[in-house]
């Protein structure tokens, strides 16, 4: 086994992870600190800078208690850490398989440091306040939860249904309708390439489990 190869694998990961987060966080910090909830930002037709804010998981969705999913998520980044960590200084791991496990975690991280820290530093965002820094603890709530913030939208494709069509005829159609940020992206591309091209490796942790 090659321990150069090893090392550079996690070396690999962590400059990976970092690059990630100060994107990620560098493009909600703008959007939070200079775009009105709701405010849109017309780039093209089918691209907006939207600035909303959730209180669940990735595209929006809602899903049980804030708190509780903050937990959750501060669980699966330990655990996924754990692993990444072992996987990189103990085996010799396929690079894209790094890189997408990477992606993955360093998505999660990013969405969770926006619950940490959000609601602790920055004054709730509203239709008519652009939200400020105010200082550690002095925010709008409490640790673990703050709000998602997230951005970009694309409307690929805005028609109608037609009349004739059941229950939702002449109602407007959205092809890709989420607003979504730069870690829920990183999420996603991940997941993706993982079910896409390293099945195999899925397949052995869930070997090793049973």
């Amino acid at each position: 086994m090659n321990d150069k190869s090893i090392i550079t694998r996690g070396r690999l990961a962590v400059i990976l992870i970092a690059v990630i987060l100060v994107v990620d966080q560098l493009i909600k910090i703008w959007v939070k600190t200079h775009m009105a909830l709701h405010e849109s930002i017309h780039v093209f037709d089918w691209f907006y800078i939207t600035f909303i804010e959730n209180n669940g998981m990735a595209y929006g969705m809602q899903i049980g208690s804030k708190l509780l999913l903050s937990l959750f998520r501060v669980a699966a980044i330990a655990v996924l850490s754990v692993y990444i960590w072992r996987l990189t200084t103990r085996q010799q791991p396929r690079w894209g398989y790094v890189v997408c496990l990477a992606m993955v975690l360093a998505g999660a991280a990013g969405n969770l440091i926006d619950c940490m820290c959000y609601g602790l530093c920055f004054d709730a965002s509203t239709m008519y306040h652009v939200s400020e820094y105010v200082g550690f603890g002095n925010g709008y709530a409490s640790f673990l939860t703050g709000k998602v913030v997230d951005m970009f939208y694309f409307p690929l494709i805005v028609t109608h249904y037609p009349d004739w069509f059941p229950f939702c005829g002449g109602d407007e159609f959205i092809f890709f309708s989420p607003v979504f940020n730069f870690a829920d992206a990183s999420i996603s591309v991940g997941v993706v390439a993982l079910l896409l091209f390293y099945r195999r490796e899925i397949s052995q942790i869930s070997m090793k489990r049973e």
